[in-house]
């Protein structure tokens, strides 16, 4: 990628002032810093030369548009939440921020869709949605502070996937900024349609290279009834993924199923205790939200599935706040382990059949390296979240856990899975994709890329490295 001179940023920064209502122009060095990458500690970024707080389409265009001019890669930033670098500045980009299109512009009782600016906190929708009866399932461990938008560039999943599905499945509609500097709309907001190529989809999970969303159309679900809760302890890992696959293989979808391994139960117990015995090896949390008898039958089975797998004990809480505690401990997981040292936060996906040699290979590898790899899951998916942790300033063991990083992608490949089930590709995960497709899929994802983004300026170097388009101009 190139540099750029001073005279060449001081330019840039005159075109954009020229553009903006005064105050949306950021040039101090704490909010550069601030802006200018996610939460994926081992993804390299660099110091952008300005960001741009906008507050509508049109100045995102505007700012498209200057950036077009000058060859300045822009790279459009929500929460910051990512864990693969997707939102990472370099050298001398320009960062366009979120957080002030936070509006919620419509909930449709009739239609049951939600109209938002991308920089709505996930959770502050769902909390809307409620007020109408209304539900939007996606419901990633960051909900309580990612945007619809990051959500939307990465395809985000969450704990209720396994039923409901990821954020992809209620995208209707979608406003955006094309890398020509285009404000178009593209998608539907009625029930059916099949008008031309299906862009929106190709949007989602594009991690911001074919273009910048600026408005997202939500489809939404009547609210959830309640659910029973199950929980199993396990002896192993492996005996874990069994109860996993014997629960499908007996066709029942709970609406939440969640793994944890023993390291990162000890993590929560010593942040925050729940209750588990430390001679667990793995826990798994399941939700059965069918309504009446069935839904006690299909409960009852589940827990009897656990049994027959090889569980110590398994059951249906009889305590509502005691299930909650568990589940909310699940999505205390990777700040627990934080405090552990350096995380690099793994995304494989597999077959449910395959989950659990997946999880014995996990481990297998962690001894390999000499490193704690500490695992939870959206089982029920087969999307496993193996997290690397090193102790701070550890180079040896950093080195170490790159190799491990790498291996877990192509274990993930062997067992008919994918390197990511819903972080993305980011930087973290270039050469994990380029093992993944076939020189044929990646040809075409690069005419894509040149097709949508002429001027090579929509965060270049994302996704499938800096050779995916023209330097730009």
């Amino acid at each position: 990628m190139a540099r750029f001179t001073e005279s060449q940023d001081a330019q840039v920064l005159q075109d954009l002032a020229a553009q903006l209502t005064q105050g949306r122009l950021v040039s101090s060095a704490a909010s550069m810093a601030g802006h200018s990458r996610d939460f994926a500690d081992w993804a390299e970024s660099g110091a952008p030369v300005a960001v741009v707080i906008v507050a509508h389409a049109h100045e995102v265009q505007a700012v498209v548009q200057v950036c077009v001019a000058h060859g300045r890669p822009v790279v459009a930033r929500g929460a910051g939440t990512g864990l693969a670098g997707a939102a990472n500045a370099e050298d001398g980009w320009v960062v366009i921020a979120f957080e002030e299109m936070n509006r919620i512009v419509e909930v449709n009782s009739l239609e049951r869709y939600a109209v938002v600016q991308p920089g709505v906190i996930n959770d502050d929708l769902r909390r809307a949605a409620a007020g109408k009866g209304l539900w939007y399932p996606p419901d990633p461990v960051s909900s309580a502070w990612s945007t619809i938008g990051g959500n939307v560039a990465t395809n985000a999943g969450g704990l209720c996937c396994v039923k409901y599905g990821v954020t992809g499945d209620y995208v209707l509609e979608l406003e955006v900024v094309t890398g020509t500097g285009d404000l178009v709309r593209v998608g539907r907001r009625t029930a059916k349609g099949v008008a031309g190529y299906d862009l929106a989809s190709l949007l989602v999970g594009s991690e911001g290279t074919l273009g910048i969303i600026t408005e997202v159309t939500l489809r939404l679900r009547p609210s959830p009834k309640p659910a029973r809760a199950i929980v199993g302890f396990f002896p192993s890992v492996e005996s874990a993924g069994e109860a996993v696959r014997a629960v499908a293989e007996a066709g029942i979808t709970p609406s939440t199923f969640e793994l944890m391994d023993r390291h990162v139960i000890a993590a929560v117990e010593a942040m925050t205790p729940i209750g588990v015995d430390q001679g667990v090896a793995a826990l798994l949390l399941a939700k059965i939200d069918d309504a009446g008898v069935e839904g006690d039958e299909t409960a009852l089975a589940v827990a009897t599935y656990f049994g027959e797998s090889g569980a110590t004990w398994a059951d249906q809480s009889s305590d509502p706040a005691e299930a909650e505690a568990l589940f909310a401990a699940r999505r205390l997981s990777h700040t627990a382990l934080e405090r552990l040292g350096t995380v690099l936060s793994e995304d494989v996906c597999v077959p449910k059949s395959a989950l659990p040699a997946m999880l014995v290979a996990v481990e297998v590898i962690a001894e390999k390296h000499d490193i704690l790899i500490a695992t939870v899951a959206h089982a029920g998916d087969g999307n496993l979240h193996p997290l690397l942790i090193t102790p701070p300033g550890d180079q040896a063991a950093r080195a170490r856990a790159q190799v491990a990083f790498a291996e877990l992608m192509t274990q993930a490949i062997a067992l008919g899975g994918t390197i990511t089930g819903e972080h993305g590709i980011g930087l973290l995960k270039r050469d994990g994709l380029l093992e993944e497709l076939s020189d044929p899929v990646v040809s075409l994802h690069r005419q894509i890329k040149n097709a949508l983004d002429p001027a090579g300026i929509l965060n270049p170097g994302k996704v499938l490295g800096p050779d995916e388009v023209d330097s730009p101009a």
